[in-house]
């Protein structure tokens, strides 16, 4: 498996392309914060002050607290008018917000995401990559990159359970609907945290160290299905994102669109985890992660169907 020492010599990624399911077109991503990211990861002082304070969730928790100030409220018109946001699926209208970070983690209408007929939809609105064999993933970003299940899980016999499963990491960037939700029907357990520092975890930063998603501060949650076993769904922290706050109620059913949960404020990922020979994943998302293209598609949108 590819070191981390490999990933700092792959070429930086430049533009941010991905699959829009909706246009049907490829796009490049508007990167909230891509002059700093590109400092932070690719230039030596940025390194240095990444490594430094950067990662350090102290640093998170400071820019949060920034962000929960009541002045920054006069962020939230120009923010929604820069990224084309459509206020008109807010659950509240924008000057409602006391705060940027309240509108960020924001509530949407209950029908702004319509959940899709498929037994597993996208548990978050955002850029997705879907593998069905993670111990046969060749490239995340770029060439050479392979998700380390046991690093991720931190658990060496949970992790024997997916080593041949399937995987969809879900990335949300900082534009994004901020909430994320279960991806199918069953009983969740727990939460369990994994605490860890909080890199970034953009192309921009995961093209040269995928390995920063199992370093980082996570959460893992079992869900019981009736016919796809039992599901692992993960939220990822990030720089500027100490805070993930779980909603959901424990050991009590639930249906794939339910809330689970959000992140305040920055961008993230979730990642889904299925059993081996449990989960058959879209043709558009395979087809394109394979390429070590992203999908975009909304909380909702059908990922998959269970197998058999």
């Amino acid at each position: 498996m590819p070191t981390s020492q490999h990933y700092a010599k792959v070429r930086p990624v430049k533009d941010i392309q991905f699959y829009n399911r909706y246009s049907g077109a490829m796009e490049t991503e508007q990167v909230y914060g891509e002059p700093f990211l590109k400092w932070a990861y690719g230039n030596p002082l940025g390194k240095m002050a990444l490594h430094t304070f950067v990662k350090r969730p102290g640093f998170s928790r400071w820019y949060g607290k920034r962000m929960n100030q009541a002045k920054t409220r006069g962020k939230v018109a120009s923010f929604i008018n820069d990224y084309d946001l459509d206020t008109a699926e807010f659950a509240a209208p924008p000057e409602s917000y006391a705060t940027f970070n309240e509108f960020f983690y924001r509530k949407l209408n209950t029908n702004a995401r319509p959940i899709a007929s498929s037994d597993a939809v996208f548990p978050a609105d955002g850029r997705h990559l879907g593998f069905s064999h993670v111990n046969e993933i060749e490239g995340v970003f770029v060439k050479g990159q392979a998700f380390d299940i046991d690093q991720l899980l931190a658990d060496t016999e949970l992790s024997a359970q997916y080593q041949n499963g399937s995987l969809i990491l879900s990335r949300l960037c900082p534009v994004d609907y901020h909430r994320y939700h279960f991806p199918v029907d069953g009983i969740p357990g727990k939460t369990r945290l994994i605490n860890g520092p909080l890199f970034s975890v953009s192309p921009i930063a995961l093209a040269r160290n995928l390995g920063y998603l199992w370093q980082n501060k996570r959460t893992i949650t079992r869900i019981q299905t009736e016919t796809m076993g039992t599901v692992l769904m993960m939220e990822i922290g990030a720089t500027c994102v100490g805070s993930i706050n779980q909603t959901y109620p424990n050991h009590t059913p639930v249906k794939k669109g339910d809330e689970k949960g959000y992140f305040a404020f920055g961008g993230s990922s979730t990642i889904t985890l299925f059993e081996p020979g449990k989960v058959k994943l879209s043709d558009d998302l395979l087809s394109h992660s394979a390429r070590q293209i992203e999908t975009y598609a909304r909380m909702g949108d059908r990922m998959g169907d269970a197998c058999g």
